[in-house]
């Protein structure tokens, strides 16, 4: 079912004072509600806040919430919903890759503006897209180099859920540890379906990985629930965070919420950003995002890419002086907006962005210590540890192509279904 901020008819490039309306494309039911329907909030949020201040280009703001409802072919319908019927000039959504991928041919075939605001693998540049999560380089390669230099980790165990986004990032990991002088029996992959509860033989596997009394560590990007039993598991084994640190890509302080701790305490996450992040941007994000919801509700890396997309897409349409897509797009390459760590994002011509890399240690209260914050690292589309990969390079406004051989010096596709 559709709903609507503020429940009003009009074409997207109505006249003046009539609203510009924006999609928010984000499943409020399923297996990812919980993590998706925070994003909703954000986007509302931001919405609120932007008509508070005069909206865009004199117009207000009108969000269109549709609920794909974790299912990933829903997820092209309801883009073309909102593309077609209710005629919007961006969507904010999606959560997962597979959603992602779904969405993709449905934005290029309409030229719609998406931006997508979660971590994911990679390998992927649309015309169409605004990449605000982390690339694998600004988030995985990093998290990896931690665990290597700061705690010694020498034989790595790769633990996903069986989809596109572990899988990819795995592929780029085994490939890096190997480039950096692993052995294959130093690396131990293995995937399990979303909601995975038997964690009993892949932890005695991971234990048994250090028989030779080298230190093992765990790059999770497990995803969901599963990730429960897993830590359970792990401390049930008598494995803590000393013996075999957890790296997780996909856990963060909204997965933390509400959970019994006790069983994370000293495990790590990699992401751009931490509730406990100190700066003035980020004490005044956290105070409007509680007073909008409500004080026990936490913040997270996925809704600081959300409002930096937000803010992002606002000055574009400002300095482009119009909502439609090409000028838009146009305008909001090396468009440069506040993070919440006290530094900025850059929308680079690959249409992803500049971020930091932050390490965090998991505390009992479901909040993270910050162990290590990089410099921003710009977000690379195409990864260096892939053969295949590392001659590719995206430049929109440069080349119009984001799959661009660099030795051929030719551009391999245009449309993004890789």
């Amino acid at each position: 079912m559709m709903t609507s901020a503020m429940a009003m008819a009009g074409a997207a490039h109505a006249q003046d004072g009539e609203p510009i309306k924006i999609g928010v494309l984000h499943s409020l039911s399923g297996t990812m509600a919980i993590s998706e329907t925070t994003l909703k909030d954000t986007v509302l949020m931001m919405v609120e806040q932007q008509n508070a201040k005069g909206g865009v280009l004199g117009r207000p703001l009108e969000a269109v919430v549709v609920d794909p409802a974790s299912d990933w072919p829903l997820f092209a319908e309801k883009a073309r919903e909102l593309l077609t019927v209710s005629e919007v000039d961006a969507i904010f959504g999606c959560w997962t890759s597979v959603s992602r991928k779904s969405v993709l041919p449905v934005i290029e075939e309409l030229n719609g503006l998406l931006f997508y605001p979660v971590q994911y693998e990679g390998e992927e540049s649309s015309k169409n897209v605004i990449y605000t999560g982390a690339a694998p380089n600004q988030q995985a390669i990093p998290a990896v180099d931690y665990m290597a230099e700061e705690l010694g980790v020498e034989k790595w165990a790769l633990l996903g859920t069986d989809y596109v986004y572990p899988r990819t990032t795995n592929n780029i990991l085994e490939s890096y540890l190997k480039e950096n002088g692993l052995a294959e029996d130093e690396i131990f992959v293995n995937y399990t379906p979303f909601g995975h509860s038997d964690w009993s033989k892949i932890v005695a596997d991971v234990v048994a990985l250090g028989a030779d009394g080298k230190k093992v560590g765990v790059v999770s990007t497990i995803n969901g629930d599963a990730n429960v039993g897993f830590y359970k598991e792990l401390a049930a084994a008598g494995v803590s965070a000393d013996d075999i640190p957890v790296m997780a890509f996909s856990v963060g302080e909204e997965e933390l919420s509400g959970l019994d701790t006790a069983n994370l305490v000293g495990h790590l996450a990699a992401w751009n950003y931490f509730q406990t992040a100190e700066s003035d941007e980020n004490t005044a994000f956290i105070e409007k995002w509680q007073k909008f919801t409500d004080e026990s509700r936490v913040t997270n890396d996925p809704m600081e890419a959300t409002m930096i997309g937000f803010n992002a897409w606002v000055a574009a349409v400002e300095k482009a002086g119009t909502t439609d897509v090409d000028p838009v797009l146009d305008a909001i390459v090396g468009v440069e907006v506040p993070n919440l760590t006290g530094g900025t994002a850059q929308v680079l011509p690959n249409h992803h962005l500049t971020k930091p890399v932050l390490i965090g240690e998991i505390r009992e209260d479901g909040q993270f210590d910050i162990v290590s914050q990089t410099e921003p690292v710009p977000g690379d589309a195409w990864t260096d540890f892939l053969p295949e990969s590392a001659v590719l390079d995206a430049d929109w406004p440069g080349k119009d192509c984001g799959m661009y051989n660099t030795e051929t010096e030719s551009c391999v596709q245009v449309q993004s279904n890789y």
